[in-house]
């Protein structure tokens, strides 16, 4: 038996039918999605816990404290969720390179 876990990054052009990933060693099985918005993240995290047996979900740093609890509390208390943070200087180098890449739109 595989652990399965789950990895979600966010990208404003994501559709997670497409963007999504599995890569399977045999004794570990890490699904990866990328996702639009919070509701997508919510619908693969429940499809993945209960059709795939995930028990592990790492998200990445664009995930609230708000995002986070909300899967937790989807997911329930059999499966852990952490959130990959980075330092301020790390976190400023990220965003530059996403402005330049045009993931923010101007409200």
């Amino acid at each position: 038996m595989a652990f399965n876990a789950a990895f979600f990054a966010h990208a404003p052009d994501a559709d997670p039918a497409t963007h999504n990933a599995v890569i399977d060693t045999g004794k570990y099985k890490l699904f990866v999605v990328v996702v639009k918005n919070q509701a997508e993240a919510l619908e693969a995290a429940k499809r993945l816990v209960d059709e795939d047996k995930v028990r592990s979900i790492l998200l990445c740093p664009g995930f609230s404290n708000k995002d986070v609890a909300e899967l937790d509390e989807l997911v329930g208390k059999d499966v852990g969720i952490g959130v990959a943070r980075t330092d301020a200087p790390g976190n400023r180098i990220a965003v530059e390179v996403m402005k330049e890449a045009g993931w923010f739109q101007p409200q």
